[in-house]
């Protein structure tokens, strides 16, 4: 029963024997001490003679072969008395063995021999005379023989050689160019494509003479039928790039014959080929041959059975619009694209893509030859383009609940993308006064289309339509929010490349400011809280880390109140719960930016507490290493006056940590510590902080943090402390951070100057409430003397005890929210936070104090009643 599971499992026994017998000797003959041997080069050997050694040690193992092959069954049988089929079978067996160790071998030393190609730009810098003279012609012989990967490290070394001019022209020309022109005609089409990408690139260093001796008269040749599709193919891109070097009369004698021929060759690929070289042709001819010689070439082309020709040709058409004339473009371009448009929808779908790739820079290129109703009619074929693929339903594309989802082809998906890619060029075509009633139905279609790729297009290019809109940018600020609100990160990336810019071209509408496009603000606050949630939620945290990052542009969009209760939660839980480091750190720099650019200091003083409690006194350690990272970016934001203040002796603290790991971070900021400190002034905390090192030299017991601390000692030695006497002798950082500390006293004279200015308001309104109230009192003295009758109570005092009231409230509901940035959790009644809500001082945008004010920006919407973060204690 065993037996007969092994045979079961394994086959016969005697199969099994056959394989061990086979594997023994393969192990046995990878790695002998002869192989090694031969592979080992003397290391006495200069650079160039191991080159020339390893491309000369040829390899041994094919005589062996030969060998082998020059034995015989009966010769082997003879030596061993075993029957004629066994005979055979060893034979057979150790004959492969043999070969598969003299491939090991083979492969070993073009290993060896690739290096020494690789390594020749190397070589030519250390001796070029010597490298031409022995190692060239070495690498001209092996590459007869050599492997594709031998082949493709040469293409790339020639052309290091050429672009780094590690030879002169002459020097190029005689030693590597005829291995170039050799190697083109490479069976292996890989190897083939390489060098001609190389000989394509050295074209452009090549003196006329030699192109006309060495590359267009052997071209004549190669570019006729007999030749195979790879040669021609390549005569093609020659004869592209040969183009742009001649005259206008040499091409037109030499090189247009061949063009012509090649229009007319009988593989189609060949005829796409050289029609997309047509347009460099047509460059070195000039405006006149273009449209006697190439015009109808392409006309011709346009109309090829090849769908691959077709698509070369519009290609060529529409780059070589700007060659052609208002005739030419009315009376043949014009005729020659509808027809081309129209036979796409109808017989041959396989061209839609590349079409609708075009059909902006088509337009733009058309505009101005273009009557009313062409104008119209490439208009609608857009149209139609942009919801191709799309389910209909009474005329109307249903693109926000219906399309084809299981059955939808990609071909229509990529018509569509590429429509969303041609927004900006069609938004020109139309004029972009005219964008709202002609091309904003298919933009919203576009910015809700099923696919994740056209969705994603319309956001990359979403930058560029708001410039070309100005001042009308309003009109899709529906379509940010939903592109913000979109339920694909892939979306919200693309659109997060240039958010800020967008976000300012929204909130400002272009160049004017105006008050329409102030109404939707309250909308981009919490989609782009959508967006970090759902950002945060996924598992694509450098999608989280970049729209973090890009919300340090905020403070230039919306006011502080707003970043204050919106924003500052946000980056504060993510940096005490989130768990991915560069998350952390992005969320710590978009706070330190909040912070920088507030405009009220109570609320920066209060965020400064809050770091210090719930981060540097916190009792997770991750917690204490983030306080440590938000310092560091504090050092590059701030001034190092700020720094000093709020935060230099709580980081002394930590180096007490009970964590190891904490302190050694903290060590490594000693440096970025002492640089912050000006003397005199900071005296003692220079004191402070040359005891704490002292401490930590003399009592630390943890070898890691010992080890840290005396490199980081010998670091602190050589670092000079900036003197505040001298400051001629100001470095370029002393400049830079004497500007950060004067933006900061500026903000505080711009919060102080705003203050006065809301209290010299207040009093204005007080004193006019009290004229009013005079002025009635006189009236009603006046009227009862006349009349005799008193009027009611509620005519003397109703009005003006009005407003009074609601100036004093106004005063009340303004300390009141102060109060509530001291994070304390507390809020005030429902009533009061309602009513002095719309009452809030307004704030400027990011150093603007004598812009407009925002009207959104103390609503009940924006600013909400409560603050999310803990409180701390107050005192007693």
């Amino acid at each position: 029963m065993m037996d007969f599971n092994q045979e079961n499992l394994f086959g016969q026994i005697e199969d099994l024997q056959e394989l061990s017998f086979i594997e023994r000797p393969v192990r046995r003959y990878l790695k002998t001490p002869e192989e090694i041997e031969r592979l080992t080069v003397d290391e006495e050997l200069n650079d160039i003679e191991r080159a020339v050694y390893l491309l000369s040690n040829s390899s041994h193992q094919h005589c062996y072969v030969r060998n082998w092959g020059g034995g015989s069954v009966a010769s082997y049988q003879s030596s061993r008395s075993f029957s004629s089929s066994q005979a055979l079978g060893d034979f057979n067996r150790e004959k492969i063995v043999f070969q598969k160790s003299t491939e090991d071998i083979s492969s070993g030393q073009d290993v060896q021999r690739t290096s020494v190609v690789v390594n020749l730009p190397n070589l030519m810098r250390q001796n070029t005379s010597e490298t031409i003279r022995r190692v060239v012609p070495k690498i001209r012989e092996v590459l007869h023989v050599a492997g594709v990967e031998m082949q493709l490290a040469a293409a790339v070394s020639f052309l290091t050689i050429l672009q780094e001019e590690l030879v002169s022209i002459a020097a190029y020309i005689h030693s590597f160019l005829p291995i170039i022109l050799v190697n083109l005609d490479h069976k292996d089409t890989v190897v083939s494509n390489a060098w001609l990408e190389t000989l394509l690139t050295v074209i452009n260093a090549l003196p006329k003479e030699t192109i006309r001796q060495e590359i267009l008269s052997p071209l004549v040749s190669k570019a006729q039928l007999s030749q195979t599709v790879q040669s021609r193919l390549a005569s093609c891109k020659i004869l592209g790039r040969i183009a742009r070097k001649f005259e206008s009369h040499v091409i037109k004698r030499d090189i247009l014959p061949l063009v012509r021929s090649l229009c007319q060759d009988v593989e189609y690929e060949v005829r796409s080929c050289m029609c997309r070289q047509l347009e460099y042709i047509a460059q070195g001819i000039g405006v006149e041959q273009t449209k006697i010689a190439i015009l109808p070439e392409l006309v011709e082309l346009a109309r090829d059975e090849g769908s691959s020709v077709r698509i070369a040709a519009f290609d060529t058409i529409v780059n070589l619009l700007v060659m052609f004339d208002s005739d030419d473009r009315t009376q043949i371009i014009f005729p020659l694209v509808m027809m081309f448009c129209e036979k796409s929808f109808k017989a041959d779908e396989t061209i839609l893509a590349p079409l609708s790739h075009q059909l902006g820079k088509l337009c733009h290129g058309l505009s101005g030859n273009l009557t009313d109703e062409q104008h119209l009619w490439f208009l609608d074929f857009y149209k139609k383009f942009s919801t191709l693929g799309l389910q209909h339903e009474n005329g109307q594309s249903e693109h926000l609940t219906q399309f084809y989802a299981a059955e939808m082809d990609a071909k229509y998906a990529s018509v569509r993308q590429n429509c969303a890619y041609n927004l900006p060029a069609m938004i020109l075509f139309v004029d972009p006064k005219c964008f709202y009633t002609e091309l904003y139905p298919t933009f919203s279609t576009l910015c809700h289309d099923p696919e994740t790729l056209v969705r994603r297009t319309v956001a990359t290019g979403f930058h560029e339509v708001i410039k070309l809109l100005g001042s009308g940018v309003h009109v899709v600020h529906k379509e940010l929010i939903a592109l913000l609100q979109d339920e694909s990160l892939e979306v919200l990336d693309a659109l997060l490349d240039h958010l800020p810019e967008i976000l300012r071209f929204i909130i400002t509408g272009g160049d004017h400011v105006g008050t329409e496009n102030k109404v939707h603000i309250p909308d981009l606050i919490p989609a782009l809280s959508m967006a970090e949630q759902r950002a945060a939620t996924s598992l694509k945290w450098r999608i989280h880390e970049k729209l973090l990052l890009t919300f340090s542009c905020l403070p230039q969009v919306i006011s502080s109140d707003q970043i204050y209760y919106k924003f500052l939660p946000i980056m504060f839980r993510i940096m005490t719960t989130n768990n991915v480091l560069p998350v952390q750190r992005a969320s710590a720099r978009t706070l330190c930016v909040f912070v920088r650019y507030n405009r009220k200091q109570e609320q920066r003083q209060e965020v400064c507490s809050k770091l210090i409690e719930q981060l540097g006194q916190g009792k997770s350690c991750w917690n204490r290493l983030r306080f440590l990272d938000t310092c560091e970016c504090i050092m590059d934001l701030f001034s190092k006056s700020f720094f000093c203040k709020y935060f230099f002796l709580p980081v002394l603290e930590l180096s007490n940590d009970p964590v190891p790991n904490v302190r050694i971070k903290f060590c490594y900021m000693l440096p970025k510590l002492k640089s912050a400190l000006k003397l005199p002034a900071d005296k003692h905390l220079l004191q402070q902080l040359d005891l704490c090192v002292r401490k930590l030299l003399c009592q630390e017991k943890d070898r890691d943090v010992t080890a840290v601390v005396r490199v980081i000692t010998l670091e602190l030695d050589r670092i000079e402390t900036s003197v505040e006497c001298f400051p001629k002798r100001l470095q370029e950082k002393d400049l830079l951070d004497h500007k950060k500390e004067k933006e900061e006293n500026l903000l505080l004279e711009m919060e102080d100057m705003e203050k006065r200015e809301s209290k010299t308001v207040n009093e204005k309104k007080l004193v006019s409430s009290f004229n009013k109230d005079g002025k009635k009192k006189n009236k009603l003295g006046r009227s009862r003397s006349l009349g005799g009758r008193v009027a009611p109570p509620k005519l003397i005092s109703d009005k003006p005890t009005t407003k009074l009231t609601t100036t004093s409230n106004s005063q009340i509901v303004t300390t009141t929210k102060n109060a509530l940035l001291s994070f304390d959790g507390t809020s005030q009644s429902h009533s009061s936070s309602s009513a002095g809500s719309s009452n809030l001082p307004s704030c400027s945008r990011f150093y603007s104090p004598n812009s407009n004010e925002q009207k959104t920006n103390g609503s009940k919407d924006t600013l909400p009643k409560k603050f999310n973060l803990k409180s701390r204690k107050s005192n007693p």
